[in-house]
């Protein structure tokens, strides 16, 4: 299968993007979550472009071999969101999937907040609503608990500083600690490395984090969606509670859920296989929206 990489231009940033399958398939936009970049999704392009699928795999701004921009409000959700739109105008459709796994999620969720129109179906790895995790920050101790590090990130200079010690050792073991021991090689390791090494990476990746805190969320209860929703739920996930992953269904009209019992954040490389058959199942047959509605 050839996977193409280019540089697309939108709106005021380039981002690398990963593509593959065929230009009439519906469209498919996998996006990455943090520390990770298109690659995370390698093992999902055979299984959707044999099914038919144009695949997308954007770095999202900030990371790799996307552009960095330098000032924090460029990493604001609706910047992030019109990222994807760009994409998908780009490739000439009006409407389209998202698959996004950690704050890949959160981006596919404010889509289907604020761009509904434009989303067909919205697939969810361990990634909850934005207003659902603020809201979590604020009265969940567990949650707070689980996610110290981000306020930690939204320091200046500091993080950088700390991540980029010992060859980034401290990013390495995060996304080492997967339910399958051998699933992050050296090799793989070391394109992360020469990801996390590009100028600005560090910085852009981290004012994701320091951006999400002056976004405007509106209050969970004044959500509802009618976009098809699968969310898959890795339940050893060391940075989240279940209880995201089901607060965030209950603002769904049209929502499901996979939880996986032994399988961490990373769930989308810790079962490849079931997660891979999910979205299959999910994509083939969920009821899908008009433009119009």
């Amino acid at each position: 299968m050839n996977v193409q990489l280019e540089r697309i231009k939108m709106n005021d940033v380039v981002l690398h993007v990963a593509e593959a399958g065929p230009k009439h398939g519906r469209l498919v936009i996998l996006l990455h979550g943090f520390p990770e970049y298109w690659e995370a999704w390698e093992g999902y392009f055979e299984p959707l472009v044999a099914a038919g699928y144009h695949v997308v795999a954007p770095d999202q701004r900030g990371y790799n071999l996307s552009d960095k921009p330098s000032k924090v409000a460029a990493y604001d959700l609706n910047a992030l969101a019109v990222d994807v739109l760009g994409l998908a105008d780009h490739f000439g459709q009006r409407c389209f999937t998202v698959v996004g796994h950690d704050w890949g999620g959160l981006v596919g969720w404010w889509i289907a907040t604020c761009h509904a129109q434009r989303l067909e179906q919205l697939v969810l790895l361990n990634a909850p609503h934005p207003s659902i995790w603020r809201e979590a920050m604020r009265s969940h101790p567990e949650q707070r608990r689980r996610s110290w590090y981000v306020s930690f990130f939204r320091l200046p200079w500091l993080p950088e500083a700390l991540l980029r010690r010992r060859r980034f050792k401290a990013l390495a073991d995060t996304i080492s600690q997967r339910a399958r021991p051998d699933a992050v090689t050296a090799a793989a390791l070391d394109r992360y490395r020469a990801a996390w090494r590009e100028p600005g990476a560090l910085t852009g990746m981290l004012n994701w984090y320091r951006a999400i805190w002056r976004t405007n969320l509106p209050p969970s209860s004044e959500l509802r969606f009618i976009t098809p929703v699968l969310l898959i739920w890795g339940e050893q996930d060391a940075f989240g509670v279940r209880a995201l992953a089901e607060g965030s269904l209950r603002l769904c009209e049209n929502g499901q859920a996979i939880y996986l019992q032994d399988a961490t954040h990373w769930v989308q490389h810790d079962e490849p296989e079931r997660c891979v058959k999910a979205l299959l199942d999910f994509l083939g047959h969920s009821i899908r929206r008009s433009p119009s509605e």
